[in-house]
């Protein structure tokens, strides 16, 4: 009785190239590989099957007239694999695949970009849909199915919705170079807190970040201009209306790109968790993934860089 052992994906691959070719030494080229593999394949494949697929004639390989009707499977068998093989290659470019994510501000505006960078490098044709969100219209972006994730200054707790650390960030004071603290290497919070300062309000959860701070030490601290996201703030400090503090990831690129700006570092601790937040009942793709993953690195290296 023949063995009824389905044929694996090398076996089909040998049989279809002696076909082809008509000879084991053309199989052999034809896949790469020695003769005497081929010849192996074939002798157990025969007496798997129980039946003659080939008759020898002058070194030549011939389907035997029972074996036409295998041949004709093993083509079709043939362009499916190589329509997956085509699927496949596609899919590691990122063909025909969208994400969508959203961020706050302080990490969407330099970090999320670099991540970006870096996915677009490893999956050249995939789509990316980036919306900035404030922290409480997380909620509604995840469980109304508009993204995969949103990367977070703050968690809170949601039934429905968790969150995993993405990294570490730490404060910096923000001043134009104009300003008295200006030219200092350090700076204390209760240094910071004797000037008129530029913020976003502390009952906002970004906002209560930077002004811990203050609290830990029981400090009163002035916001004589409040703004709701970073980026308005470092405009307001270009200005010269007053100094702030920032995270380190809003002002990652301040070094390069700002000339008239100061990072002074700030003498206490001030290390702050930043979270991705995603809904418990669904798994994100693969590619969210590579993106989280990313990011983290770009973030892990920022904070690495501006630690003091």
């Amino acid at each position: 009785m023949a063995n009824e052992t389905p044929l694996t994906l090398r076996q089909i691959e040998v049989l279809r190239a002696v076909m082809v070719a008509g000879s084991i030494a053309g199989a052999a080229r034809i896949l790469n590989v020695a003769q005497p593999g081929i010849s192996r394949t074939m002798k157990h494949l025969e007496a798997s099957l129980g039946i003659k697929l080939f008759t020898r004639s002058g070194g030549r390989y011939v389907p035997t007239p029972e074996s036409q009707q295998v041949f004709l499977q093993l083509q079709e068998v043939h362009k499916k694999l190589v329509h997956l093989q085509v699927s496949i290659g596609q899919l590691e470019r990122g063909h025909d695949v969208e994400i969508s994510l959203a961020s706050v501000p302080s990490i969407a505006n330099v970090m999320v970009p670099l991540a970006a960078a870096g996915l677009k490098a490893r999956y050249p044709d995939i789509r990316m849909n980036i919306e900035i969100l404030k922290i409480e219209e997380a909620i509604d972006f995840l469980l109304l199915g508009k993204g995969q994730f949103v990367c977070m200054s703050h968690r809170f707790e949601h039934s429905s919705i968790v969150f995993e650390p993405l990294a570490q960030g730490h404060l910096f004071c923000v001043a134009h170079r104009d300003h008295p603290l200006a030219a200092r290497a350090t700076v204390t919070a209760a240094e910071i807190a004797a000037f008129p300062l530029i913020g976003i309000d502390p009952a906002d959860p970004y906002g209560a970040v930077l002004a811990e701070i203050f609290a830990r030490q029981g400090l009163d601290f002035h916001i004589e201009i409040r703004a709701r996201f970073g980026t308005t703030v470092l405009g307001l400090v270009r200005q010269n209306l007053g100094v702030a503090v920032l995270d380190n990831f809003t002002v990652a690129d301040l070094p390069r790109v700002e000339p008239d700006i100061r990072l002074i570092p700030i003498c206490e601790p001030t290390p702050f968790r930043t979270y991705v937040a995603r809904r418990s009942d669904l798994e994100i793709s693969g590619f969210a993934e590579a993106f989280i993953e990313l990011l983290r690195g770009e973030m892990d290296a920022a904070t690495r860089r501006t630690a003091t």
